[in-house]
């Protein structure tokens, strides 16, 4: 009860100073004799204005020394990895040097043209050479953006048959992933969200009937073979998922009641990629956190926390409920010798179903 009529005298109060407040406005208690901006007032807006315009290179150089390196454009694990990374630059460098421009020129002509008593503003009702000059250069970059990220997805998207992709399905519900192999005769089954049978082991709705499924091989990691293009095909059971494998620069949305593809071929097994520069270093920071973190569990009675080693994860991009945060899958790129004999271990579907 104190706690209750200790807020509603705080309220109360603000209600009072806010009403004051209304009442010193409409008064013009304390206010000068003028409105009007004084040259004292521009010229400490135009002093303002160049401060801040110093601040914003200051800090920019300061993220450039500390951050600059960029690591997440040096770790790309798929062929068309350094296509997108340099998509990536191209457009950071363009956002970079206008952002540069604009600022200094929006800045800097505030504090030049500021406000003097007796000085006239001098304006353009309209002037076609300048509108034709920031029209133009505009169009003329963001086209040739737009065509060359055009050529780059082109280029990702279409699946050349004849190099024999794997054909894998990621199927996503929430909140997990789950993969599935086409076998030895590298087509899926049909499969249809009606059929899900959980008495039966059929949780992806497989056709029984389907010849095509009964070498399907179901699992809840992905291992996929250096070296080989790999074609995803992906479903959604509930919500609208999306398939995110940041260091093989792929992402593509699953949405329910259709299929969608992505495609790209592993160019980095997992246990070189623990070997990068950027990775090890990345590695060794994280567990510097968890062995710090872990003292603490450790001085509560609980368990210190297991060290962290490096795996490429496939994620949900999307927020699609409550454990969003969790949805991921991890996955395994390994040499072909490696993912056969992994792929061998696994149970075909018409094993796995229960008669």
């Amino acid at each position: 009860m104190t706690t209750f009529l200790t807020i509603l005298v705080v309220l109360f109060v603000l209600v009072a100073v806010w009403q004051m407040m209304k009442i010193f406005d409409l008064a013009q208690i304390g206010a000068p004799e003028s409105q009007i901006a004084t040259d004292k007032d521009n010229r400490m807006n135009g002093y303002l204005m160049i401060g801040f315009l110093i601040f914003i290179y200051a800090i920019t150089i300061v993220c450039f020394v500390k951050w600059g390196d960029l690591p997440l454009l040096s770790n790309s694990a798929s062929e068309h990895g350094p296509q997108v990374d340099n998509l990536m630059i191209i457009s950071l460098v363009l956002i970079f040097i206008v952002q540069t421009i604009t600022q200094f020129l929006l800045h800097y002509f505030a504090f030049k043209y500021k406000g003097e008593k007796g000085k006239k503003a001098l304006f353009y009702a309209d002037n076609n050479t300048l509108e034709a000059i920031w029209t133009i250069i505009p169009v003329i970059v963001l086209a040739g953006l737009i065509i060359y990220g055009l050529f780059t997805w082109n280029e990702i998207m279409n699946v050349d048959k004849d190099e024999d992709p794997l054909v894998v399905e990621l199927y996503a519900q929430q909140f997990n992933w789950k993969a599935r192999y086409a076998g030895d005769d590298n087509v899926l089954g049909m499969a249809n969200v009606r059929l899900i049978d959980i008495d039966r082991a059929n949780i992806l709705g497989l056709d029984e009937s389907d010849p095509n499924a009964q070498d399907d091989v179901i699992t809840t990691e992905l291992h996929l073979p250096v070296g080989r293009p790999v074609l995803f095909k992906m479903r959604s059971q509930d919500v609208l998922h999306s398939a995110y494998m940041p260091h093989f620069r792929a992402q593509m949305n699953c949405v329910p009641g259709m299929i969608t593809q992505f495609s790209f071929t592993p160019t980095i097994t997992t246990s070189e990629m623990r070997q990068n520069p950027d990775i090890v270093t990345k590695v060794e920071n994280i567990n510097n956190i968890r062995v710090e973190n872990s003292k603490a569990l450790v001085a509560k009675g609980e368990d210190a926390l297991e060290p962290y080693e490096f795996d490429y994860l496939l994620l949900c991009n999307k927020i699609c409920g409550k454990s969003h945060y969790n949805m991921q899958m991890k996955i395994i790129v390994e040499t072909q010798e490696e993912y056969d004999a992994w792929i061998k271990e696994q149970t075909v579907f018409a094993n796995a179903i229960t008669k």
